[in-house]
């Protein structure tokens, strides 16, 4: 298998371009594949650059409705008419961001993909769950498990013309099965990387080997003490998971050092243009210290004792 970022917000490749936006391409057995088409026809232009041609892919996964994963649809069609595009059917809806009251009459801003789309002849729209084929498969969370991660907070949809706090029902997640490997992608996780790792376990019985996603934990402005803790949080919780975690885009470079912190190597970063190459997760690279090193550090304690109690004694004298 080989998996390629095309685009996304940091420098990578040089000569690639890295803009707000996410889009993978993806070779399987049977397919190459698109995950999202990142905010414009950069992403087109980065393929190009990697030798990459768009026009034999035959499969463009929308993981949700938000232009900075879709912005490179409609020049993409222009080349490659015939590849078939599934997406959500509610990830046609009206979406928005709340960019706060300093924004004044920008504050909504309108962040949903470009509204030709759904009439495409290539696409595809689904509602939950979809098979594709043996390697492909979409799913989706039915129920969060977790709260809502704080900067999905701000994300609203137009429901009978009144703003409501988006539910992200639009949002799927593409599950690719080589072998006895089988790779989780995600856009943003909007629904949390929790939540959607339980509905994993809920509909597949184990935890993916590995997950390639943005977290979306990234903010422009300063972390509140609370929003700290929480990035925290997740990085503890997946360190617990038998998975290796890809990450990128919405994520945020500060919140990946933060989780970085916590899970080591068992988190990589993926820049613009990079090629990522999937590894099972081992448990035991950072595992409980084996028999040896719990054998020295017992002996270290001992010695420490020994000292503070000789210390000790000869102070009382």
């Amino acid at each position: 298998m080989r998996i390629v970022n095309l685009i996304e917000n940091t420098e990578g490749r040089e000569g690639c371009a890295y803009v707000h936006g996410l889009s993978f391409y993806v070779e399987t057995e049977k397919h190459k594949l698109l995950l999202d088409l990142g905010p414009s026809e950069k992403t087109l232009e980065n393929a190009q650059k990697l030798g990459i041609d768009l026009a034999q892919v035959d499969t463009v996964i929308l993981s949700h409705g938000h232009y900075d994963h879709s912005g490179g649809i409609m020049p993409f069609v222009r080349i490659n008419p015939d590849a078939v595009i599934y997406m959500q059917e509610s990830a046609a809806g009206e979406y928005y961001a709340d960019d706060g009251e300093d924004a004044g009459e920008e504050r909504y801003r309108y962040i949903g993909i470009d509204r030709e789309i759904p009439g495409l002849s290539q696409v595809k729209t689904i509602t939950g769950d979809h098979r594709i084929d043996d390697e492909l498969e979409l799913f989706t969370v039915k129920e969060r498990t977790h709260e809502l991660p704080f900067t999905n907070k701000r994300l609203l949809k137009k429901e009978d013309g009144e703003l409501v706090r988006d539910d992200f029902g639009h949002e799927h997640y593409l599950v690719i099965t080589e072998g006895d490997k089988k790779i989780l992608m995600s856009g943003c996780a909007h629904n949390g990387i929790l939540s959607i790792l339980d509905a994993y376990k809920e509909k597949y019985g184990s935890f993916p080997d590995a997950v390639i996603s943005g977290f979306h934990l990234m903010k422009k402005v300063k972390y509140s003490d609370e929003e700290l803790r929480e990035v925290v949080d997740i990085g503890k919780k997946l360190k617990g998971y038998p998975t290796m975690f890809y990450t990128c885009h919405c994520t945020g470079e500060r919140a990946y050092k933060i989780m970085k912190l916590a899970m080591g190597e068992q988190l990589q970063y993926i820049h613009s243009g990079d090629d990522v190459t999937v590894k099972k997760w081992e448990v035991r690279k950072e595992g409980r210290p084996s028999f040896m090193k719990w054998h020295k550090f017992f002996a270290w304690a001992t010695v420490v004792c020994f000292i503070m109690t000789m210390v000790t004694g000869y102070q009382r004298k």
